[in-house]
């Protein structure tokens, strides 16, 4: 039993951790803006998220786009629980790309 209530505590904290991935921020009839969180020291475009949001792109389209300009924006801070009884603050930082469907 015991070994089960540590799998399900190290889930859950695998969940905690794991920020919210590329999501369509803004949405015209050709083009948008998506954004994504990535750590520092990986950077942004190692981001796993980064391939989630050229996917995002790409579905948006149907076909193909240009990026208009891409940078940081604005992220957010977080509490999470990782032991029950404490509390960490995390700061996501994010990214975000314009883009065009052509």
């Amino acid at each position: 039993m015991k070994i089960w209530s540590s799998l399900a505590v190290l889930f859950a904290l695998t969940l905690a951790g794991c920020g919210e991935g590329a999501k369509l921020l803004q949405e015209q009839e050709d083009g948008g803006v998506v954004v994504y969180a990535f750590k520092d020291g990986q950077g942004p475009m190692l981001s796993s998220f980064r391939t989630d949001a050229l996917v995002l792109i790409k579905e948006k389209c149907g076909g193909p786009y240009s990026i208009v300009r891409e940078g940081e924006t604005n992220g957010r801070t977080r509490i999470v629980s990782p032991v029950p009884g404490t509390e960490e603050m995390v700061e996501e930082r994010r990214w975000g790309i314009e883009f065009r469907c052509k």
